[in-house]
């Protein structure tokens, strides 16, 4: 696996599993607890995504995945109070996971010899799953459901880092500009509200 591909798959995995752990803080649950959402949230998308391509699951392989969402899960026992505002710090964190996931994820799809259109699935999948885990096992309403843009800048991340890889832009750039392209929609989003028109029933019939 390319440098830096990999290091987007251990940002991922680290960021959504801080989201995790923000989530269990705003909840006051105790350290195990912690521990708990952190593994489920930062591992919950790459879990489905190497299920549907028939992959050895990531972090059955792997211990550093699971070792590396406990650690954040420790340090955001001992941080999340600082933060004036931890449902605004989840958001902002989850919106670097789903930058970072959304590239892996469409790397390890392109790896498992996937078509493109399933690669560019697998790269939004993989970035959303974990934190609509992290929602239903919370209790609360899930980051989907928000008005502002959040899977479509999945979707850009992926098929942004796909499209270049098909033009034979190295792996590295390929993988940071995707980053990129996926992080600053869901920061505009963040920051500018910004959102796509919603569906809306037709008026009926005088």
């Amino acid at each position: 696996m390319p440098e830096m591909v990999q290091f987007f798959d251990y940002l991922g995995v680290a960021v959504f599993a801080a989201t995790g752990a923000l989530a269990a803080s705003r909840n006051n649950l105790d350290l195990i607890a912690f521990m708990f959402f952190a593994a489920v949230t930062g591992v919950g998308g790459g879990t489905l995504r190497d299920l549907l391509i028939g992959e050895p699951i990531f972090w059955i392989d792997n211990s550093r995945y699971i070792i590396i969402c406990f650690v954040v899960a420790i340090l955001v026992w001992f941080t999340a109070h600082l933060a004036e505002s931890r449902y605004r710090l989840l958001l902002w964190a989850d919106a670097f996971g789903l930058a970072g996931y959304s590239v892996m994820g469409a790397a390890k799809a392109l790896e498992a010899d996937t078509s493109l259109l399933a690669a560019i699935l697998m790269g939004a999948m993989t970035a959303t799953f974990g934190g609509l885990i992290r929602d239903v096992i919370a209790g609360t309403p899930s980051v989907l459901l928000r008005r502002e843009i959040y899977i479509s800048a999945a979707f850009a991340g992926a098929a942004g880092f796909v499209a270049l890889q098909m033009v034979d832009i190295p792996a590295p750039l390929a993988a940071f500009l995707g980053f990129a392209l996926a992080l600053t929609i869901r920061a505009g989003a963040l920051a500018f509200g910004w959102s796509f028109p919603a569906y809306r029933l037709p008026s009926q019939p005088q």
